[in-house]
């Protein structure tokens, strides 16, 4: 399996709240819903195509239970979508309570666990939000793409994909295409060859 990170972020790399201004509201957060305005159904189709028809979920507890808990409670194909697939959730937690259909704890050693997971047969693993998830796998080379839908806003404020702390990557862009609504979609792959 592959791990595919697909995530919103804006100029300045922020990917909190990006669908609803409700959605993510930590430390006085008050931009909310900011990718709203760039979303066109040419995004949806190539978030689509990341994820394939044999993919599984990978999370972190707080994108679980955000994602599931709003969609299970508005409704729609996404609910569907969700709640039928397999999803993997990553938590501090062991004695953590997944409450949504075909969902699996990984706990204690997430790294080794996601690694291991990675080494099964079968389609992507697509980490969605999970900012935290994701700073954690990559200097371990667990991640084999990002597709980030990089958004013409500036918030100045919020958490990042990549925070403060962060170690140094470096990607290789595999490929970047522009929407109307002035969003670059690009796809970035670990550049092991000049790590």
């Amino acid at each position: 399996m592959r791990v595919v990170v697909v995530n919103h972020v804006s100029l300045d790399g922020v990917l909190q709240g990006p669908g609803r201004p409700d959605e993510d509201t930590r430390e006085g957060f008050r931009h909310g819903g900011w990718a709203a305005p760039g979303n066109d159904p040419v995004m949806g189709n190539a978030m689509g195509m990341r994820m394939g028809s044999d993919f599984s979920w990978l999370f972190g507890r707080r994108s679980y239970d955000d994602m599931l808990t709003h969609w299970n409670q508005a409704g729609g194909p996404f609910k569907d979508g969700l709640n039928s697939t397999r999803k993997y959730v990553a938590s501090a937690d062991p004695d953590a309570k997944l409450p949504w259909p075909n969902s699996t704890l990984l706990s204690g050693d997430v790294v080794a666990e996601v690694a291991a997971l990675r080494e099964q047969p079968g389609g992507n693993l697509v980490i969605m939000g999970s900012g935290q998830l994701v700073r954690s796998l990559l200097p371990h080379g667990l991640v084999d793409e990002l597709f980030l839908m990089i958004h013409p806003v500036v918030l100045g404020a919020g958490q990042s994909l990549f925070g403060p702390d962060s170690e140094a990557h470096r990607l290789r862009l595999v490929d970047c295409t522009p929407t109307a609504t002035g969003v670059l979609m690009a796809t970035y792959q670990p550049d092991r060859q000049n790590s």
